[in-house]
Parts: C-alpha cells; sequence; structure tokens
C-alpha cells in the first residue's frame, strides 16, 4: 500500500548533524532503504521538513518506515495511507457495487 509521510526534523539535531557532515549520509542511507515514489524537501514551522511516497507492504512495516527519522532525526511523523488517480478511479468505481 502507499503511504504519504510528513516529516518535520528536529532543529537541534539537524544543525548538529549538519556541523559534523553526517546529515547526508544519514539522508541517503534512508532513502536508499525505503525506495520513495517521490520525495520533496522544505521548511515548515520553522523546521526541516520533508514530504515522501513510499510502498508500505503492509501495517507491521510502518515501525520500520517511520523509525530510522525517529532515531536519526529526532523527527515528527505523520503517516497517511494514499492513492493515485487510478486507485481513485477503481475505488470511487467500487462505491456502486
Amino acid at each position: 500500500m502507499r503511504a504519504l509521510l510528513e516529516i518535520e526534523i528536529d532543529t537541534e539535531t539537524s544543525n548538529r548533524l549538519i556541523a559534523d557532515g553526517t546529515i547526508g549520509a544519514a539522508f541517503q542511507r534512508i532513502m536508499a532503504e525505503l525506495k520513495p515514489e517521490a520525495a520533496y524537501f522544505f521548511a515548515r514551522n520553522g523546521r526541516r521538513a520533508q514530504v515522501i511516497v513510499v510502498d508500505v507492504p503492509d501495517e507491521a512495516a510502518l515501525p520500520s518506515v517511520c523509525e530510522p527519522f525517529w532515531l536519526e532525526f529526532g523527527a515528527d511523523v505523520d503517516v497517511y495511507l494514499c492513492m493515485n488517480a487510478e486507485e481513485l478511479r477503481e475505488g470511487l468505481s467500487r462505491l456502486g457495487r
């Protein structure tokens, strides 16, 4: 199933990782693990943030998807199940059945 993750990274933690030069490697490691369909980075609420869309095989996979952001970055992570336009059309077609 497809999941959208909204991630806000702790500023103090990310400042430390930037200062010691390890933030890039941490992001690359997590992105290589999750293989996101899409990833966007921006500022929100005065914090570094990102939105990523990943495939989650089942509910039991959620801890392994969120944990790297909690451990590495002290991040707040919100997870939303989501669908693309084709999946929405299929879902809407089921309403009339």
